[in-house]
């Protein structure tokens, strides 16, 4: 097991972090049983402020609109091992991540945000922070404006990022799924068609694609292998961020 620095034990390996923010796709619905445990002992996840063996499920979520859910298998895991399989670092994931959440949830000064910055500087104590992914968007669909969302979505981020010190880090966000048959088609496109037109308005920002991944039987989250390969999508486009920006 690598040797790191918890918040308690002091050692000299330095972690990579990585904030992870948005709705339930984020935070991961996926079911344990569909695909293999990810194991890299190079991996880890933020727990009660201390750095801990990377496992699923990574971003503990709650219920919503009174439907039982659970925390399941997510993108980041993937993300995390194929970061960590390229550099050799040791990648740490912070979760905070909400299901159900629409952007207005997600504004500075909101519980939501402030969570997210509080837990990063914690985090920061025995981390550097190196990224930031982000997926949410189901849940302002269902009363979709986009100018309002380009609005919101702008000021989260770039509040979020000068707070964190983190204007230059790569900011990475994900398509919805076009295969989500609990929103309307029309609308899912058109936040998709906003989401290049937000990246380029920030730096060092990209958007990940969601073609071909398939839906579990609820038709809104993501299945467990269609996370795998959403989260090596998010990696892809985290190496195209950082050979661009020489970073």
């Amino acid at each position: 097991m690598t040797k790191i620095n918890d918040g308690i034990s002091k050692e000299d390996s330095k972690i990579r972090s990585f904030l992870m923010i948005g709705q339930s796709n984020m935070a991961g619905r996926g079911e344990f049983a569909d695909v293999p445990q990810i194991k890299n002992d190079r991996c880890f996840m933020l727990r009660m402020g201390r750095w801990q063996p990377m496992s699923e499920p990574i971003n503990v979520d709650r219920d919503i609109l009174n439907i039982k859910f659970h925390s399941g298998v997510c993108l980041a895991t993937s993300f995390a091992d194929e970061v960590a399989k390229l550099t050799g670092w040791e990648v740490g994931l912070i979760p905070c991540a909400d299901g159900g959440t629409t952007i207005s949830q997600w504004q500075p000064g909101g519980l939501l945000f402030d969570h997210a910055v509080m837990t990063t500087g914690l985090a920061t104590r025995t981390s550097e922070l190196a990224g930031i992914i982000w997926h949410q968007g189901e849940s302002d669909c269902l009363d979709f404006d986009p100018e309002r969302y380009a609005r919101d979505f702008l000021n989260t981020m770039t509040t979020l990022r000068r707070q964190l010190n983190a204007e230059h880090l790569p900011l990475i966000i994900g398509e919805l799924s076009e295969k989500c048959t609990v929103r309307p088609l029309d609308v899912l496109r058109s936040f998709n068609r906003l989401l290049p037109q937000l990246a380029d308005q920030l730096p060092c920002c990209g958007v990940v694609n969601t073609q071909g991944l398939e839906m579990k039987p609820d038709n809104l989250h993501f299945n467990s292998a269609s996370l795998r390969k959403l989260g090596v999508r998010y990696f892809e486009k985290y190496k195209e961020l950082t050979a661009a920006n020489d970073l």
